[in-house]
């Protein structure tokens, strides 16, 4: 448990820290160009998921953030035996789920900042995003790569 404390409240922590230093320096209407047509930082409420979809619906996310924390809190402390790659996902999970959903709670809307510009379709510009969704994003894709591992493994 030391572990996912160890990881999960420094990524809290970090997440927090860049969107209180984003509100203060950052205007909405004036973004930090960091490298020219390809990355700035932003200031952007959100009060839907992912890439602002469901914009509006504040409070059904506050309950299903609250459900998610209980059932990843449920799994990290349930567990009989430890895994590492399942204990980081979800210490990667819980730092996320902990940042947006004090966002939500405190400003009734999450506050995103990091900007890309792939030059892509449907990545010009990629939606912005901050530091809890990088872990969340993270936290998927380690559980699909060892459920995959641990497919193979028990074959």
């Amino acid at each position: 448990m030391k572990f996912i404390l160890f990881l999960s409240l420094p990524l809290y922590a970090i997440d927090q820290l860049t969107k209180q230093l984003v509100l203060r320096f950052i205007s909405p209407d004036e973004p930090r160009v960091l490298v020219r047509d390809f990355f700035s930082l932003v200031s952007v409420t959100n009060t839907g998921a992912a890439f602002g979809s469901f914009r509006g619906n504040n409070t059904f996310f506050i309950a299903i953030s609250s459900v998610a924390l209980v059932v990843v809190l449920g799994l990290l402390l349930g567990a009989r035996a430890r895994d590492r790659w399942r204990d980081v996902s979800l210490a990667l999970l819980l730092a996320g789920i902990l940042g947006n959903l004090t966002d939500r709670l405190l400003y009734g809307h999450v506050i995103d900042f990091l900007l890309f510009d792939l030059h892509i379709p449907y990545a010009h510009p990629w939606p912005a995003f901050n530091v809890a969704d990088s872990c969340i994003s993270v936290a998927v894709v380690l559980f699909i790569i060892h459920s995959f591992w641990r497919q193979k493994n028990t074959e």
